[in-house]
């Protein structure tokens, strides 16, 4: 018996040795950044992101996707150690010692299927198809096809923007909405011809099949465009260690270029 635990503690002290002489990315490759991710950003160009993030500093990424509102909770939890959001934080985070970092400004497309037969609408008739006042795409010059409206859920950021700025506060009419927001993409795909739906310009560039409606004659890439959100990247207090390396790495050439990659615009430092 005595000789058992005599070779089991030769086996742990060689372990622990082993350990300490391993190569310094190797360990670095260890460390890991705790991130509570939107769902908009995610979709737009999160992916990419943290796999060129990883690959450049050999930090990994634990990435859990959810609304803004959501993410928030993460972070004030404990349960994450960086939070993005696609609004702008509300005076009473200061007070709870949020920090936030915005970094990118996204297009607020709005989408449809290719078959309703309309690549431009005004504000106005915007408007009037998702307060329910146009039944049927024929009456904004398209396809004989029913105006089907999917929405992100009330509590979303995407839904919070679009409600701000396109309908002026007023209330949103649907015939179906998505758990997220970018539920709604694949709603889009499956749903009848003529369903319609909002999200970010930079995740609806990821499906070339969905078309994007200009809005008064402006493409979401276009520089006037009227409808935009702004991503954030929030922590408790100011960031240090890996997670002030995740937000200097997109503030970096390698991240505006991803940024720029999916139409949307990066904010300088």
């Amino acid at each position: 018996m005595k000789r058992i635990r005599f070779y089991k503690i030769v086996f742990i002290s060689l372990l622990l040795g082993a350990w300490a002489f391993l190569p310094a990315s190797t360990v670095m490759a260890q460390e890991v950044v705790k991130y509570s991710c939107s769902n908009q950003v995610y979709a737009a160009f999160s992916k990419e992101y943290i796999e060129a993030f990883t690959k450049a500093t050999g930090v990994k990424v634990d990435v859990k996707t959810a609304s803004s509102d959501s993410c928030l909770y993460n972070l004030g939890r404990g349960f994450c150690d960086i939070a993005s959001t696609a609004r702008k934080l509300y005076k009473r985070h200061e007070l709870y010692g949020y920090s936030e970092f915005p970094f990118c400004k996204d297009p607020l497309a709005v989408i449809a299927r290719k078959e309703c037969g309309v690549d431009s609408l005004t504000a106005e008739q915007l408007q009037d198809i998702f307060a329910g006042g146009i039944a049927n795409w024929k009456e904004v010059g398209g396809a004989d096809l029913p105006v089907m409206i999917i929405v992100p859920g009330e509590d979303t950021a995407a839904h919070k923007n679009f409600r701000r700025q396109v309908m002026k506060h007023k209330d949103i009419a649907h015939d179906f909405m998505a758990y997220n927001s970018t539920m709604v993409i694949e709603a889009i795909k499956y749903f009848p011809c003529g369903s319609v739906s909002f999200i970010s310009q930079g995740a609806a560039m990821h499906h070339p099949e969905i078309t994007t409606i200009k809005i008064d004659g402006l493409a979401p890439t276009d520089k006037d465009y009227p409808y935009y959100q702004e991503f954030f990247y929030v922590t408790k207090g100011e960031p240090t260690g890996n997670v002030k390396k995740f937000i200097d790495f997109t503030f970096s050439d390698e991240g505006n270029k991803m940024i720029e990659q999916y139409g949307m615009v990066p904010i300088p430092r």
